[in-house]
């Protein structure tokens, strides 16, 4: 980038914040799989240097990347081509909880880790949680409609959303930030930004609803002889009660791994599948808990946590999943969805759809059983990740489901968009684009296969 442009950044943000060098954390994604050159990377302060960036590149014809914690799986938060990179990490702005309207206002650069203490302190909680809340942002989430492991009870990041404030790809300023529940006054534009992955502006705050802070609660690990056990007992639990936070399911190549990896064990012996569940309320539930799952069809065996160091340990099976994954090399990642009826034919069928594809490959699977979206995580691929990425989206969409649940289409599946909506549809949110990013500079790349 030319000294005349990063002097014209620097005269808005400051010689601290326009970095040139040593920017592998911005130019490199979560998965290390996705990476390209910045021109630069911009640190706005707060809104309104956000919009002079904006309108500055706009006059400048420089394209933006917006960037939170950088922990997408897509691509989508990591230059492509000499962008400049628009980090929001000092946007760390948090406002006083409302308690009476268990709402608070946080800045885009805020970490869920951060605002769930926040709403801890407070007696309330953030629903919104998944494994990598420590280095996740909020702006990150809204661009994406984060999901996480408690979506079963509380729903996706846009259903936590009460009001944004936010950048358009035209330098204007919308802020909507007064936390009116019912407000019907025209678009719901936080609606709209929440899952844009920054095609059409930057998210600069949220305004978020809290909710209450259950006092008991309840984890069990169930062991079952087959997937389709697991996930029949996954739907009684939901029936029967109103109190399951998450239910997450995982397979015993997954756990094996994450045995070996982690150096962690499983308190129960060895099964095909497991059933990781989670319930909260004013009153234990661990009775309940157990009844349903001691009289499952397929059990093996279940191990119920009451303290929290127990459910610390439960809950790491889960959560190493990943970072054991990513000790065999940097993996092929997709996060989709398929429906309940047909979730359990899709976990034991996939491995095959990629050994048809990648015989080498070795295929892990896992993730919110309650919701239907399974984490298909395929290690050892070489030089076939357009036909794996083929393979397995298509299976998805034969199953009746979506290419994406909770990351966004990025750039890693842009081409893919077409199996999930109609060509109608996607005309309808090119218009969108254009009228508020009219020169495109605004994650180009990223959605829309152009």
């Amino acid at each position: 980038m030319s000294g005349a442009i990063v002097e014209q950044l620097v005269a808005i943000v400051g010689p601290a914040n326009v970095l040139t060098t040593d920017l592998d954390r911005y130019e490199v994604d979560w998965t290390r799989r996705y990476t390209g050159r910045a021109a630069c990377v911009v640190r706005p302060a707060d809104t309104a240097e956000v919009a002079t960036v904006v309108s500055w590149a706009r006059r400048a014809g420089v394209a933006l990347v917006p960037q939170g914690g950088n922990t997408g799986l897509v691509g989508g938060s990591v230059p492509r081509g000499g962008e400049v990179v628009v980090s929001l990490e000092r946007l760390r702005h948090i406002g006083p909880v409302d308690a009476l309207s268990r709402q608070v206002t946080v800045g885009a650069g805020v970490t869920i880790h951060d605002l769930h203490e926040t709403a801890r302190a407070a007696g309330l909680r953030y629903a919104v949680d998944f494994g990598a809340r420590g280095s996740a942002t909020v702006g990150g989430s809204v661009a994406t409609n984060a999901g996480g492991i408690n979506v079963v009870r509380y729903g996706m990041t846009r259903q936590q959303i009460v009001g944004v404030e936010a950048v358009l790809g035209t330098g204007d300023v919308v802020s909507h930030l007064q936390g009116l529940v019912k407000d019907n006054t025209g678009f719901d534009l936080a609606s709209l930004l929440c899952g844009s992955e920054g095609t059409l502006g930057i998210v600069t705050a949220v305004r978020v609803r809290l909710v209450t802070e259950q006092p008991a609660r309840v984890t069990a690990l169930a062991g079952f002889d087959r997937v389709e056990a697991a996930v029949e007992t996954m739907a009684s639990l939901c029936r029967s009660l109103d109190t399951v936070d998450a239910a997450e399911l995982m397979l015993d190549s997954g756990v094996d791994l994450v045995e070996s990896a982690v150096g962690v064990s499983s308190p129960i012996p060895r099964a095909a599948a497991y059933l990781l569940v989670e319930c909260s309320a004013h009153d234990d539930q661990s009775e309940s808990l157990g009844a349903i799952l001691g009289a499952a069809p397929g059990l093996s065996d279940v191990a119920i946590a009451v303290t929290p160091s127990q459910r610390d340990a439960l809950w790491r099976l889960r959560d190493e999943h990943t970072p054991s994954i990513n000790t065999l090399g940097p993996p092929l990642k997709f996060d989709v969805t398929v429906p309940i009826d047909r979730l359990a034919g899709f976990v034991s069928s996939i491995g095959r759809v990629v050994s048809d594809v990648a015989p080498k490959a070795r295929t892990f699977v896992f993730g919110h059983a309650a919701d239907g979206n399974m984490h298909v995580n395929v290690s050892g691929v070489v030089d076939r990740d357009v036909d794996v990425t083929d393979a397995v989206l298509r299976a998805v969409v034969a199953e009746g489901g979506s290419i994406s649940a909770e990351h966004g289409i990025g750039v890693t599946k842009a081409r893919w968009l077409h199996l999930n909506r109609s060509a109608a549809e996607i005309g309808a949110m090119r218009a969108i684009k254009t009228a508020l990013d009219p020169d495109g500079i605004m994650n180009p790349g990223v959605l829309f296969a152009d």
